[in-house]
């Protein structure tokens, strides 16, 4: 079992989805968990949550797209907590419309969040993991559409494609710090992001048989990799891509 106790740990979008899914991972192994979300009500029912699960939580109202409040939720966390010794970044919205009628100011706002945002959580993360001098974990959240086409979905796409990109050179840039950098894949899991998709059983019922376990994920799923990459005992893996998707890229 992966002992976490004495790691603390930021999720970025931890008060729901797949990023509640990894936060209650790392709760369970005896993380400390901050959760960052927009919804400071939602934030608040997560911590009870987690905090039912024993562990020491804490949260921070913050859009990631937006500098000022991510260095200031950084700084809140590091004053409450004491340090971060991860940063999980999750937070991310959807985009979808076809591509011809895709406008400059729909991309941007997928940008905003899904790329400037893990570029801002990363780097204040980095900063403090740099200076504190004791290692530590980076993980982004990408999605199988990096790999494979995504119709309707371009912009969504493209800032998961520059997930996995950021992951690799951050790996490479921070393994001297002994800072390790990977991502995770999922496939079709049932969130709130996928309710739309989830309500089409014609779209169910193919994605389904094209999936070998034979199901959609769920955000439990995500808990054990979570903590895996999580644990600082995990020292020589670093620049990797975990995917969990039930076989799907591969069938």
């Amino acid at each position: 079992m992966t002992d976490l106790s004495g790691v603390v740990a930021v999720v970025t979008g931890g008060n729901r989805g797949i990023g509640l899914g990894m936060a209650e991972g790392l709760a369970r192994a005896g993380a400390t968990v901050a959760v960052w979300g927009r919804d400071a009500a939602r934030n608040a029912e997560a911590a009870d949550h987690l905090t039912g699960l024993g562990a020491r939580v804490h949260t921070e109202a913050v859009d990631v797209g937006d500098e000022d409040q991510v260095i200031g939720a950084f700084a809140g966390t590091v004053a409450a907590l004491g340090k971060v010794d991860s940063m999980v970044v999750n937070a991310g919205i959807g985009g979808g419309a076809p591509f011809v009628d895709q406008t400059l100011d729909g991309w941007r706002a997928v940008q905003r969040v899904n790329s400037e945002g893990a570029f801002l959580c990363f780097r204040e993360a980095a900063r403090h993991l740099v200076e504190r001098g004791e290692g530590g974990s980076l993980v982004g959240v990408s999605s199988t559409s990096a790999i494979h086409g995504a119709p309707r979905a371009q912009s969504y796409a493209h800032s998961k494609a520059g997930m996995l990109a950021m992951v690799r050179g951050l790996a490479v840039e921070l393994a001297r710090y002994r800072i390790r950098v990977n991502a995770v894949i999922p496939g079709w899991i049932r969130t709130e992001m996928t309710a739309a998709a989830a309500a089409d059983e014609r779209f169910i019922e193919i994605t389904t048989r094209r999936t070998p376990v034979r199901r959609w994920g769920v955000p439990d799923d995500f808990g054990a990799a979570a903590a895996y990459l999580v644990d600082p005992t995990n020292l020589f893996h670093t620049g990797d891509a975990l995917v969990v998707d039930g076989g799907y890229t591969v069938f």
